[in-house]
């Protein structure tokens, strides 16, 4: 821990997001089973098919040791209920990690190749938090993990994805309104669903809210 870099990864303006649409429209929500939390939730989380596939892909790629990266897209809120939501669009792998059986540790080099894919790759778009496995292990944040997030995704917004790849599970860590965050009751999210109907969702400990027809809307986010 002693030579992680102090690094922030936050947007280049963290005033007050710009207005725009929740996607429910297109959206599938899936719960966990601490379903107080999202309640709580500063924000609620909406995910794309190709950033959803890109962290599971990630996750699979070594079952021995943590692998994790950012994830980006945009922080917006609804311009009818006011409330706060992201919608990651893309994960993008950290290099330079060091890792192991148990931990996941950002270097410097990391930390500067996040930040140019994110300004060649996708311009405009924030940092919403962070991605990474705990295989065999289950789905919360360690003690380190909590350290990191609070120093690198100090955002209310700014959330922590944990994936189990051996069993095939995974769950959100999101700051509650106070800024508080239970590193073991993690949610569920809005899974954006491909051309408009198709869930790609594999995580067993998830349950979807509704099984319904979804209907196509226009509108922007």
């Amino acid at each position: 821990m002693t030579d992680a870099v102090r690094i922030r990864l936050l947007p280049d303006d963290p005033s007050t997001p710009p207005a725009g649409r929740m996607p429910l429209h297109r959206a599938l929500r899936w719960r966990s089973a601490f379903g107080g939390q999202e309640a709580e939730a500063a924000a609620s989380v909406f995910m794309a098919p190709r950033a959803y596939v890109r962290v599971c892909a990630h996750a699979g790629s070594d079952l021995e040791h943590e692998v994790g990266g950012a994830l980006v897209g945009l922080h917006r809120v609804d311009n009818h209920s006011g409330e706060t939501f992201i919608v990651i669009e893309a994960a993008l792998p950290a290099r330079h990690t060091r890792f192991g059986r148990s931990y996941l540790t950002f270097t410097h080099d990391s930390l500067v190749g996040i930040h140019n894919d994110l300004e060649r790759r996708l311009p405009g778009r924030a940092i919403l938090g962070w991605y990474h496995t705990h295989p065999g292990m289950g789905v919360f944040l360690s003690g380190y993990d909590q350290w990191l997030h609070e120093h690198f995704f100090p955002e209310p917004w700014q959330v922590a994805l944990v994936i189990e790849p051996r069993d095939s599970q995974g769950g959100f860590f999101v700051r509650r309104g106070d800024r508080s965050l239970d590193p073991r009751a993690y949610t569920g999210f809005y899974e954006l669903l491909r051309n408009g109907r198709e869930s790609l969702m594999r995580w067993t400990n998830l349950e979807p809210e509704v099984q319904t027809q979804v209907v196509e809307s226009g509108g922007e986010v």
